[in-house]
């Protein structure tokens, strides 16, 4: 196996999940402790230490934690970072919860490699951490990982890229296409980039793709803070030096909110965004808005409402002294320990298979049938 280095009614589900865990045995007659030795009280405080509100998905987990977590019993204390980039104020948070009381700290990392001084306040205090959809990188106080298959994700995204460019651009290879990866600060960037460019490399080194800029290498491709303006700039500045009379046929973005900055980029140029394939991940709601009309070619669905489950089911078995369930052991090298993860499978999203996809998402669902 690859060894990786450095990434309403969802409410009810997740309620449905908590309250199943509880049930059986006097649950609540626990709070005094006693529920084993590497247990902990059943009414614990749990810390949620998220990023930032700047995706969807961050935003709805924050919800999905906050009512999972209280119909477990537990006392949720879900925190976000600010927008700014800045990480001291989730360092403060973290170091807060730690001092609070809490047993179990999901960190979605603001920035996962300068996290090593809370996380050591932590394991001092007897507190398990699960780093949730990024890994935490150079430290051996993180005990678990829960996220989706990022390298998959990447893989999926370079497949759809060239699903789309045989089916979009209106002639065959070669075609012209550009690269970006997300943040620096953000380990899951290169898991991303590095899966998506699994696939794409090959086709890179016999011609089948041409990326017209030379600009391959993931410094290169970089976009700092996922912000959409630094896309944005970039494929302006891409577009001007290298395409006045060429089309551009794909773009491998990494997620969605670049994908509608890259697309924007893209019309304004003039080039007609219904020929170029542009992927992105999230599913959130303004590209699947664009994957309907015929401009976002497609999207990653990562079903927020299963990954928090998965996390409070962990918790859960913390709680009452268990080992937290994991189905990877090797993948996912921190820089200092492997550490143990569980791993759920991401689904490619296109216009195609978006009513199937989006069975269980009645919002999501309710876009795509309405586009027809």
């Amino acid at each position: 196996m690859k060894k990786i280095t450095l990434a309403a009614t969802a409410l009810a589900a997740v309620a449905a999940l908590a309250l199943s865990g509880c049930a059986g045995g006097d649950r609540g007659g626990d709070t005094d402790g006693e529920s084993g030795a590497a247990g902990f009280a059943a009414d614990s405080t749990i810390g949620i230490a998220l990023p930032d509100k700047t995706s969807e998905n961050w935003v709805l987990a924050g919800a999905l934690f906050e009512e999972g977590l209280s119909e477990a019993g537990f006392k949720g204390d879900v925190q976000y970072a600010p927008a700014s980039n800045t990480v001291a104020e989730q360092q403060n948070q973290i170091s807060a919860m730690v001092t609070n009381g809490a047993k179990v700290i999901v960190i979605g990392a603001k920035d996962g490699k300068q996290l090593g001084t809370q996380l050591q306040q932590a394991a001092d205090a007897g507190v398990k951490i699960i780093a949730y959809d990024r890994l935490i990188e150079n430290t051996p106080n993180v005990d678990y990982y829960v996220a989706f298959d990022n390298f998959k994700v990447g893989q999926l995204q370079g497949e759809a890229l060239l699903d789309g460019l045989e089916q979009r651009s209106g002639h065959g290879a070669p075609w012209n296409v550009e690269l970006f990866s997300g943040s620096p600060d953000d380990a899951n960037s290169a898991v991303f980039f590095n899966g998506a460019m699994e696939v794409l490399q090959p086709k890179i080194d016999d011609g089948t793709l041409v990326v017209v800029s030379g600009q391959t290498d993931i410094a290169q491709t970089a976009t700092q803070g996922w912000e959409a303006e630094n896309a944005q700039s970039r494929m302006d500045s891409l577009l001007a030096a290298n395409y006045g009379d060429k089309n551009i046929d794909g773009v491998l973005s990494p997620n969605d909110n670049l994908a509608r900055a890259i697309i924007t980029s893209t019309k304004q140029a003039g080039k007609d965004i219904t020929t170029v394939t542009v992927t992105g991940q999230d599913s959130e709601v303004e590209s699947v808005k664009s994957i309907m009309a015929g401009e976002q070619f497609s999207t990653i669905n990562k079903d927020t409402t299963l990954l928090v489950e998965q996390t409070i089911k962990m918790i859960q078995q913390l709680q009452k002294g268990e080992e937290a369930e994991v189905n990877d052991t090797e993948q996912y090298d921190n820089g200092v320990k492997v550490v143990p993860a569980y791993l759920l499978d991401p689904v490619i999203v296109t216009k195609e298979n978006a009513a199937e996809a989006y069975q269980n998402n009645p919002n999501l669902l309710e876009i795509v049938t309405a586009a027809g």
